[in-house]
């Protein structure tokens, strides 16, 4: 803990507050987020499709709106947007907790996803300003305060739900409301117009600029290339659950081991991130790294795969041993290849936009990245009803292994011709 710190005192004011304010806004997120759909169809009696609706509005404003929010930023600087998102998450927020309508319902929740597309951009692009050389290490960095939100925020919330979801709300609300007050009296302006049609020497137009940072191949190929990490690293929240309450059942005992993903996962983060990302710096150019983190997240399901091949006891120790290990080690191995990936991924947009539009890159990657889930989902989803209905348990731990594989030998491609050490950009067209 005290390294941690002494490092974020290395950075200027600006890239520690970014990085607290990470922290604080995963604290506020989660804390809220993993209740919602519970308060839904139970406190207010929703139809199951209607919570479907209602948190699919959510994560469709959000990562439909993120090369918007990368463009707003890049063209009216990184300050105004992410206290915009840090304002309308506010009001979301607090909206959710004081709703029971339906149209009030999904207006909040697209709120609260354009929020997250508004901030999220501008948050890495000015935190990859900021940092310059260092931004590697600030990466890292910024990941340790982003898991650690995430693993404290559910811990919080469950503590407040106790007493009300409405007062959950509330009290995110106030982180948000909080976090806009700060970020208003401390965070300097970057970034905009000014600066970027200064470095450019001409002015363009919005489409003029979609249009640039589409023909930036080597960031496309990247991108596609990419999506695959995050499709696996996302079984953390469906494939590993669901294999664990099948075998561990929907007691206590099947909640508590998908509670410990979780906290394997965020734990070995925060402990371990700023370590692997140093070690592998010393030893390996970055796109390397980058096929080394997807190799590794194709391994994590390995011994899911091999639990397979054990005869499963119909009770006891060993059925719970079972079902609580192999997805264990796999949380932790999923975690161990984000870890290596995350820096290196995040330096290398930068690259590849030639420190030019850099938030709007964010933007498309991130959209990229949110289709790539969802497709990515589906297989998954269709692999895991296609092993039970066929007997074949091993199918969706061959699946994930071959996708990874297939993105991690893409990026090694990509590395040795050359494309992800260019420092290429958008083409600039005049619009």
């Amino acid at each position: 803990m005290k390294g941690t710190l002494a490092q974020l005192r290395s950075y200027e004011r600006s890239a520690q507050l970014l990085m607290v304010n990470q922290f604080t806004i995963n604290l506020g997120f989660y804390m809220l987020m993993p209740y919602l759909a519970a308060h839904l169809s139970g406190t207010l009696g929703l139809a199951g499709w209607l919570v479907g609706l209602v948190l699919g509005v959510r994560n469709f404003s959000q990562q439909g709106m993120f090369l918007v929010g990368g463009t707003l930023a890049d063209r009216f600087g990184y300050k105004p947007l992410i206290v915009a998102g840090c304002v309308l998450r506010t009001l979301g927020f607090a909206t959710l907790g004081l709703v029971d309508s339906l149209p009030a319902l999904l207006a909040a929740s697209a709120a609260t996803g354009l929020a997250g597309a508004l901030f999220n951009p501008a948050v890495r692009a000015y935190l990859a300003a900021a940092t310059g050389d260092r931004r590697l290490e600030a990466f890292a960095l910024f990941n340790v305060f982003y898991q650690a939100g995430i693993l404290l925020g559910p811990l919080v919330g469950m503590v407040l739900t106790g007493a009300g979801f409405r007062v959950t709300c509330l009290v995110a609300a106030g982180v948000f409301a909080l976090l806009s007050v700060v970020q208003i009296r401390a965070l300097p302006a970057r970034g905009g117009r000014a600066e970027r049609e200064r470095a450019a020497g001409r002015h363009t137009g919005v489409l003029a600029q979609w249009r640039g940072v589409l023909a930036n191949r080597p960031f496309l190929l990247f991108s596609a290339a990419m999506t695959g990490s995050y499709v696996l690293s996302f079984q953390v929240y469906l494939a590993l659950p669901l294999e664990v309450k099948r075998l561990g059942g929907e007691g206590p005992f099947g909640t508590a081991a998908v509670a410990a993903l979780f906290a394997v996962s965020g734990l070995s983060t925060i402990l371990g991130q700023t370590r692997v990302t140093r070690w592998c710096r010393a030893r390996m150019p970055a796109g390397r790294a980058l096929a080394w983190g997807l190799l590794t997240m194709a391994l994590a399901f390995l011994p899911l795969l091999a639990a397979t091949a054990l005869p499963v006891p119909d009770a006891g120790p060993g059925r719970w041993a079972l079902a609580a290990v192999p997805p264990a080690l796999s949380a932790l191995l999923l975690a161990v290849g984000t870890m290596i990936t995350y820096p290196f991924e995040m330096d290398t947009i930068v690259r590849l936009s030639g420190d030019r539009l850099v938030a709007t890159h964010y933007g498309l990657y991130n959209t990229f990245c949110g289709i790539g889930i969802t497709l990515g989902n589906l297989l998954t989803g269709a692999a895991l009803d296609a092993s039970r209905s066929a007997g074949l348990p091993a199918l969706p731990w061959l699946v994930l292994p071959a996708l990874g594989l297939a993105c991690g030998a893409a990026l090694l491609g990509l590395h040795r011709t050359g494309r992800l050490t260019r420092h290429g950009g958008p083409a600039v067209v005049p619009g």
